[in-house]
């Protein structure tokens, strides 16, 4: 029961990461504008996204643009585009399979298979935040360098945004849900690998002694 409990919190992680990684991926704020000039009260705020920037101005008003082309994009957001949309894909699969394997559903028979079929969804989660981790330091050092870079501009520099933390914490919660899953269901197959063996109770013949059959 308690493996069982453990394997639904683990579950429950693994969901809630990946929503975290599709939030992350549709917000525009991976990069936001850096105050760092002279005069720090500025009229518009830049927020930089996987697939839109936006303009906030001071009054409020918040004007968005689609990026016009994909191939133009800088290396970092095309790669960030592919592996988060990966991601969003590959949790859903992860759901799957690890419901389809989990103690408390009944499409498939307690035993072996059960049990690695749940491993893999714990598997599959694992390699969610593995592969969300990349774009995530990816942005993160580039705008860390960009920052501390004397020749970039300071109307250029940016600072991490809000998606980037979130995407972190996402990772975080994928990871840690998949270790969960797979240690519970690892450690259900060890404790039923061995069966349980039954012996006859022993009967006494007419003599008074014990048949010899009842002996293993």
């Amino acid at each position: 029961m308690t493996s069982a409990a453990l394997e639904i919190l683990g579950l429950g992680l693994g969901i809630l990461g990946w929503v975290g990684v599709i939030l992350a991926c549709g917000l525009p704020m991976w990069q936001v504008s850096a105050f760092i000039d002279v005069n720090i009260v500025v009229a518009q705020t830049i927020w930089e996204g996987l697939w839109m920037n936006c303009v906030v101005q001071s009054t409020g008003q918040m004007q968005c643009k689609v990026y016009d082309s994909i191939l133009a994009l800088p290396a970092e957001v095309q790669a960030g585009r592919a592996l988060t949309v990966v991601v969003a894909l590959l949790g859903l699969v992860a759901l799957m399979v690890t419901v389809v394997g989990a103690q408390c559903t009944n499409c498939i028979r307690p035993g072996k298979m059960k049990s690695r079929i749940v491993i893999a969804g714990g598997a599959i989660y694992i390699l969610c935040g593995v592969l969300v981790l990349i774009p995530l330091c990816w942005f993160a050092n580039i705008v860390i360098s960009d920052f501390y870079d004397p020749t970039v501009p300071p109307s250029q520099k940016r600072e991490m945004g809000a998606a980037l933390y979130i995407g972190w914490a996402a990772t975080a919660l994928l990871l840690f849900g998949g270790c969960l899953i797979c240690c519970c269901s690892c450690s259900q197959r060890d404790e039923t690998s061995f069966p349980v063996k039954y012996s006859a109770p022993r009967r006494p013949t007419s003599n008074g002694e014990y048949d010899k059959k009842n002996y293993v």
